[in-house]
């Protein structure tokens, strides 16, 4: 699975004013991160506020990422959910044909058992035709999937091919990165983290920052997975305050402000998300022009 060696991508999905999608903006970040070596893209995540999408608006931004891409880079698609019908559903009607991954993750609000975990992504890997990268965000679903299951995982089902981990813990990476199966892939989930886990072994990561700076942040993990550590932190440590500060109140209302600093799209995010503080603004557009 080379393909998902690198940098991925968190696409967000840009509002016009009056909250519709922006297909313009849409198109041209797909083109920038393309442009700027970015290695793959990811659809539908938690930063495109999927949740507050229909199920027509999230069908028009595949569609626009898809012929905007227009095959160059491989792309991840976010199918997951608290449902394992529905998810089952989604799959089994959705146009996979340019979609070369499904991005599942664990089941939130419900707060599954491990065994729970094991079985719902057991019966979503029974069906899919498609590669699954598991994704671990315990901050965002109330439970951490832990090592011991994402192993078994990786074990039990060829299609299962990694996991997006983002519980923001190191020891758990370090856990993953030591019992793995060779050719399961360990992404960081976690900008701040991503390096370190690369350092350690990790596939790269699938990021929220990488998508404004794509240059640099696809240029630091590259530099890691090279084990280039000094080259990798010089860039890490250029990063560091915009990273932190993209996720100090929501995300993704910290990356749409870089985004409209770098005058690529609005800062437009739907409730029931807010906008990032004047503040906050402030203290990213300071960051973005230093960067540029």
């Amino acid at each position: 699975m080379t393909k998902f060696l690198g940098t991925g991508v968190a696409l967000i999905t840009p509002f016009k004013s009056d909250l519709s999608v922006d297909h313009d903006a849409l198109t041209a970040i797909v083109n920038y991160n393309i442009d700027n070596g970015i290695e793959y893209l990811v659809i539908c995540g938690t930063t495109a506020e999927t949740a507050t999408l229909t199920k027509q608006e999230k069908k028009e931004v595949i569609a626009t990422i898809i012929k905007a891409n227009a095959g160059r880079l491989p792309l991840v698609l976010g199918i997951g959910g608290n449902n394992t019908a529905e998810i089952i559903e989604e799959i089994n009607t959705t146009d996979l044909m340019a979609i070369d991954a499904i991005l599942s993750v664990s089941p939130y609000y419900t707060k599954p058992t491990q065994e729970g975990l094991y079985q719902h992504f057991k019966a979503i890997s029974e069906v899919s035709p498609k590669p699954i990268i598991l994704y671990n965000v315990p901050g965002r679903t109330s439970v951490n999937m832990l090592p011991a299951t994402t192993l078994r995982l990786a074990n039990d089902f060829k299609n299962i091919i990694g996991i997006k981990e983002a519980g923001n813990n190191v020891a758990q990476y370090l856990q993953l990165l030591k019992n793995k199966p060779d050719d399961f892939l360990i992404i960081s989930g976690d900008d701040d983290l991503a390096l370190g886990v690369v350092l350690a072994g990790g596939t790269g990561v699938i990021s929220v920052l990488g998508q404004a700076f794509p240059k640099d942040f696809s240029n630091m993990i590259r530099a890691g997975i090279e084990g280039k550590a000094k080259e990798a932190y010089k860039i890490h440590f250029k990063l560091m305050d915009v990273t932190s500060q993209i996720f100090e109140e929501n995300n993704p209302a910290g990356i749409k402000a870089v985004f409209e600093a770098l005058n690529l799209a609005q800062d437009v995010v739907r409730l029931p998300l807010v906008v990032a503080s004047k503040a906050l603004k402030e203290k990213i557009n300071k960051s973005v022009a230093l960067l540029k």
